[in-house]
């Protein structure tokens, strides 16, 4: 008899002992989702991760506002490279640009000028002078076209390491609490590691849409400073056939 009583309360704590495991802990955390995981963080953690959501943020507005402007900025240069090649003289070129503050327009403008300044000499200095005033437009409208796409690259370069610096933040405060809590139960650790993980995966997600739109809008970009360079290549074309009267009475153009 006291044999089966001793073998009943053995099958009891054996099977009450896993009935014990399996009950909820009132201490963890029960979503993990992202959101969730969001929530539960340490604020540090948070203010990393929100960082790391407005630097994406910032990168996607980037993309679509130079996407938008170079695009138009190429169509516009492409025609008006299409009026230089197609033979007028410098005075037709300024008529059509005398209103316009486009790129191309602003080196025939700029050319014009030259022109105006030298009485109509075309000599070698002309030449050089002309020149030298179209590397500065280029230059200065290359720049104007590129404000802003900078932060790509730093963002690009940046945004894995802030959330590398939230993760080692979570892990750290993770192990601190294995310390207080005196046990290595991994249900116990697991969500913080989790939540200090999720730091990790927005710096990627941040980062490597700014290094890929950096890298294409910089092609971009040299695409448009290139038709700049052919318009300049056709204007110097256009004054170095020195033909007085392409610029006899021409309106005078400002820079």
């Amino acid at each position: 008899m006291i044999t089966r009583f001793a073998g009943f309360l053995a099958y009891l704590a054996v099977t009450a002992e896993p009935a014990f495991a399996q009950s909820p802990n009132p201490l963890l955390p029960r979503n993990l989702s992202p959101w969730g995981m969001f929530l539960n963080a340490d604020i540090v953690v948070k203010v990393v991760m929100i960082g790391l959501a407005f630097a994406s943020l910032v990168t996607w507005t980037v993309w679509l506002a130079k996407t938008v402007e170079l695009g138009g900025q190429k169509r516009l240069a492409r025609r008006r490279l299409k009026m230089l090649e197609s033979g007028g003289s410098l005075r037709e070129a300024v008529r059509a640009c005398e209103t316009s503050r486009d790129a191309v327009a602003q080196l025939v403008l700029s050319t014009a000028r030259e022109a105006e300044l030298s009485d109509g000499v075309f000599d070698e200095g002309f030449k050089e002078r002309v020149a030298l005033r179209l590397e500065r437009v280029e230059a200065a409208m290359t720049r104007q076209v590129s404000r802003g796409v900078g932060i790509l690259a730093t963002i690009g370069a940046t945004a894995p390491f802030v959330g590398l610096f939230g993760t080692v933040w979570g892990i750290m405060n993770s192990f601190i609490g294995i310390s207080e809590s005196h046990t290595t139960n991994l249900a116990v650790v697991a969500p913080g590691i989790a939540e200090a993980l999720l730091a990790t995966a927005l710096g990627l997600v941040a980062a490597i849409p700014a290094v890929v739109i950096y890298n294409h809008l910089a092609r971009v970009i040299s695409g448009y400073r290139t038709l700049l360079g052919d318009a300049s290549a056709q204007l110097l074309l256009m004054v170095s056939r020195g033909h007085r009267s392409r610029v006899d009475q021409m309106p005078r153009a400002a820079e």
